[in-house]
């Protein structure tokens, strides 16, 4: 929802550090070093203790090693963009990285936090809270991995139908048949197309409800505060719906 609003501030951010990088840091170094952190932060969230024992201290590192992830998530992209290096390889890498952290953030917190508060207990009536407190977290966690799996099948489909009306847009143009019509919902491609420019990313993802800064913004909820994890995994799983929900309509309407 705020990606593209957001756009100018990041450039703002990113792209004077590039100026500072050695010819020899590659974008694809730094995504790959982007995608070790954010698997750090995942490892270090399983060794957390139980919720009863918790502390803010253990939460610090997991955090700053998510932080820094998604710094350099947007520095690759902003250093390739600066030296004209952008490629689809970089791009699939990229996303390949983004997709398996936020798969893994969500169930190594579980994992750390959840796993074992039940053997923390003494008492069969708090072991019973505790069973049940992990089983709803658990299933929290399940269903919103389960609103990933559909809104990246949507999100990749909507890309293809992108894909395929700024191709044929540009077939019209050089054999200048084009007259500005398209499907209903398409803008004959052409609008699509500027989307795109203007979100410099591989892949163009149509606008929804929740996107990249609003998914960082709940993760990084996630890290800080573990024990909000139930509430957050169904908070965002409801918003990621919402995101599907539009992005389906989107699709109806460009293919009716």
């Amino acid at each position: 929802m705020f990606d593209l609003p957001l756009r100018p501030l990041k450039d703002t951010l990113f792209t004077p550090i590039c100026t500072y990088i050695p010819l020899s840091i590659k974008p694809l170094h730094i995504t790959l070093l982007a995608f070790v952190s954010g698997l750090l932060s995942c490892y270090l969230l399983t060794l957390h203790q139980s919720e009863n024992t918790l502390s803010s201290s253990s939460t610090t590192l997991p955090l700053l090693f998510w932080l820094l992830n998604r710094a350099l998530d947007c520095l690759d992209g902003a250093l390739a963009r600066h030296r004209s290096t952008v490629s689809e390889l970089g791009g699939f890498l990229d996303l390949l990285g983004d997709f398996i952290v936020y798969s893994l953030l969500p169930i190594s917190i579980a994992w750390g936090t959840f796993s074992s508060s039940s053997s923390s207990t003494s008492s069969s009536s708090v072991l019973d809270y505790g069973e049940r407190r992990g089983d709803g977290v658990w299933l929290a966690v399940a269903v919103l991995e389960a609103t990933f799996h559909v809104n990246n099948f949507v999100l990749f489909y909507v890309a293809a139908l992108v894909e395929k009306a700024g191709a044929e847009l540009k077939g019209q143009e050089e054999d200048g048949d084009w007259k500005g019509e398209g499907r209903k919902g398409e803008d004959g491609g052409k609008g699509d197309e500027a989307r795109r420019r203007k979100e410099l990313t591989s892949v163009s993802m149509r606008p929804a409800v929740i996107e990249g800064f609003e998914s960082g913004v709940m993760f990084t909820l996630m890290v800080m505060f573990p024990t909000w994890l139930e509430g957050l995994s169904w908070m965002m799983a409801g918003l990621v719906a919402v995101g599907i929900g539009q992005r389906t309509v989107w699709v109806v309407r460009a293919l009716s």
